[in-house]
Order: C-alpha cells, then sequence, then structure tokens
C-alpha cells in the first residue's frame, strides 16, 4: 500500500528554519516556506529521530534538465503525480536523473567506466546526519535559489508537505506498509544559474534494494 497521497510542490523559497533539536517532538526538520499560488507551504524535511535510527542524505548536483522536464514544465503550487516513471515522480533507485553524470570522462577505458558505474549507483555518496551538517548543505544550496521542487505527501490539514524522504525499503514495522515505487520524495533546488540539485534523505534502516512493490528485495 503506497503513501495516500504523492506529488510536488513548486514555488519559491519564503524562508528555511531549523526546529530547536531540544523541543522537536516526534522528529527533528529543516522547514522550508515555499510561496504558491494557494498560499505558503510548510515543508518539512526529516534530518534527525529520537529514536535513535540514523538520518543519511546525499545530494546529486547538476542534473539533466532534459530528464526533469516533465516537472519543471509544470506551473508554480501543488501538482499530483501518478506513481511511474513517466510523470516526474521520483524514485531513487530508479530515476535516471538521480544517478547523476559520472566525472571520469576525459579517457574512455574500463576502468573509467567502472569508477563512473560506482559513482553514477544510488548506493554512492550518502552521509550520517547529525542535523547540522545536513541542514548546512541543504541551507547553501538553497540560498539565492530561484525555485524549489518539493517531492513527498500532502499534509492532511493545511498547507504543507512532508514525507520528504525515500519511502521504499523499509524493514517489517510501522511504516513499510506504506512503501511503493515512484512515490519518494526530496527537495530539487534550481539556482539562479539553472542548476538542479537534488537534496535527499533516507532513514538508515531503509535499504537501497526493493521489488516492484518497493519492499526489501
Amino acid at each position: 500500500m503506497p503513501l495516500p497521497g504523492y506529488g510536488v510542490l513548486i514555488g519559491t523559497l519564503v524562508s528555511f528554519t531549523r526546529e530547536d533539536p531540544n523541543d522537536f517532538g516526534s522528529w527533528y526538520h529543516g522547514k522550508l516556506t515555499v510561496q504558491a499560488p494557494q498560499g505558503a507551504y510548510e515543508c518539512a524535511v526529516d534530518v534527525s529521530t529520537p529514536s535513535g535510527v540514523p538520518v543519511q542524505y546525499r545530494e546529486v548536483r547538476n542534473l539533466d534538465a532534459g530528464l526533469f522536464a516533465a516537472v519543471s514544465g509544470l506551473g508554480p503550487g501543488w501538482h499530483p503525480l501518478a506513481r511511474d516513471a513517466t510523470s516526474g515522480a521520483l524514485d531513487y533507485l530508479r530515476s535516471p536523473m538521480l544517478r547523476g553524470r559520472g566525472c571520469l570522462t576525459l579517457v574512455a577505458s574500463p576502468l573509467a567506466a567502472a569508477v563512473n558505474a560506482i559513482l553514477r549507483s544510488p548506493r554512492f555518496g550518502w552521509v550520517e546526519s547529525t542535523a547540522d551538517n545536513a541542514l548546512d548543505l541543504l541551507e547553501q544550496r538553497l540560498a539565492g535559489c530561484r525555485r524549489v521542487y518539493v517531492f513527498g505527501a500532502p499534509y492532511s490539514h493545511g498547507l504543507g508537505v512532508h514525507d520528504i524522504h525515500y519511502n521504499q525499503g523499509d524493514p517489517p514495522g510501522q511504516f513499510q506498509h506504506l512503501d511503493g515505487i515512484w512515490q519518494d520524495g526530496g527537495t530539487v533546488i534550481e539556482s539562479a544559474a539553472g542548476e538542479l540539485t537534488a537534496f535527499l534523505t533516507k532513514f538508515k534502516t531503509q535499504v537501497l534494494t526493493t521489488g516492484d512493490n518497493g519492499l526489501p528485495a
């Protein structure tokens, strides 16, 4: 059973704040306020948990704009997305856009091809979050941005987006029933120069190998 709702919010950043780590309730978030035609949305990005389950983060720089066209061509506001490969939905494991471009392109060789395969793997580049290191990076990338695209689930009440993280690969427990493919959350940031960067988060207990139902393979 997937998330009850999934889509992308497109708008302009109004502010970025951090929850007090001594008074964050269930989760420690970075909070983006994003302006859209419907109003100002609160977008909560998980970077820590009180349960002791570590959070990991990863960024993918210089995304291929052509692979993002299904979303970037939409207007500002909230847009439900079909959970498939053509709607613009994110999937950390399956989205070609999130595999990056690699870096060893000057010399064609088996070694360069192998290194590029590693760099393009969805398993590469994950960093364990201390909360502040993740939010420092996110805040740096948001500075002066032209537009943000926030993928996740809408709040049940009020304007907001949550589940802005990997939404598959959970172990048996309270969250596995929400797993599914092509419904991952994340923040894609369009810089003033037009570069696209994805900021992605996951819980360390979530595995990066899943089947067609989004459950651990």
